[in-house]
């Protein structure tokens, strides 16, 4: 290498060091006089917390997941998917139910499954045929809400686990308001009934350890920022 090549290379280096100094030293310069950091974005985030998003904060457990359900073939999973939680944490991990905070997010074609056999008794008829969803044993819309029965084994995606078992265990349920205005008017146009009058039923007849949520969308999103981890039911 010639002398006059090593030289400029010196120089060079010389110079971005220089250069790299004079950054970091201007950067905390800056910040000595501002009091603030340099770059804003080394900030964690932290979501903003809303008294209304509190009731996800009230279930014990070392492990928190959230279950987010979208059809009805989803909502029989959301069911499964929570029952196997409870199963394979007691046999691999030795934990008990409470050790789980699960809570089901019903939302959109999966609302109508937060409703009991009473609303399904009276609207089922509308709301089978309205999400297309039939009764495996007798090819006609629902008159129950079959993810209440043991009874459909394999036919159904919760395999048998009902609803009620695993909220025996501890799981919630959000229930989608939207969705349920949205199944409540779809149901009283087939009906002959009013919109109103079909969302009281509805209000008037969810499963036990439920509650409504603005939108199924807003609680999946705000059970992430509580540290809910998402497990998406279809």
């Amino acid at each position: 290498m010639s002398q006059e090549l090593s030289a400029r290379r010196s120089f060079l280096s010389r110079i971005g060091a220089a250069v790299a100094a004079f950054g970091v030293g201007s950067a905390a310069s800056a910040e000595a006089q501002t009091g603030k950091p340099a770059v804003a974005a080394t900030r964690a985030f932290r979501a903003t917390h809303h008294a209304e998003d509190d009731w996800m904060d009230q279930f014990p457990g070392k492990h928190r997941i959230v279950i987010d359900a979208v059809t009805p073939h989803g909502a029989g999973e959301a069911v499964l998917f929570a029952n196997n939680l409870y199963s394979s944490h007691k046999t691999a991990y030795n934990l008990t139910d409470k050790d789980l905070a699960i809570v089901i997010v019903m939302r959109h074609f999966a609302t109508p499954f937060a409703f009991t056999d009473v609303a399904w008794a009276k609207y089922g008829k509308a709301m089978g045929d309205m999400l297309e969803f039939k009764d495996p044993k007798t090819k006609e819309s629902p008159t129950t809400n079959l993810y209440q029965s043991s009874a459909y084994g394999l036919t159904l995606p919760n395999l048998g686990t009902t609803i009620e078992a695993v909220r025996k265990k501890g799981t919630y349920i959000a229930i989608c308001d939207q969705a349920t205005r949205f199944a409540a008017q779809g149901v009283a146009g087939m009906t002959g009934s009013t919109m109103d009058a079909v969302y009281k039923d509805f209000q008037a007849n969810i499963v036990p350890d439920s509650r409504f949520v603005p939108a199924g969308v807003l609680a999946v999103a705000r059970a992430q920022e509580k540290g809910y981890t998402l497990i998406y039911a279809g």
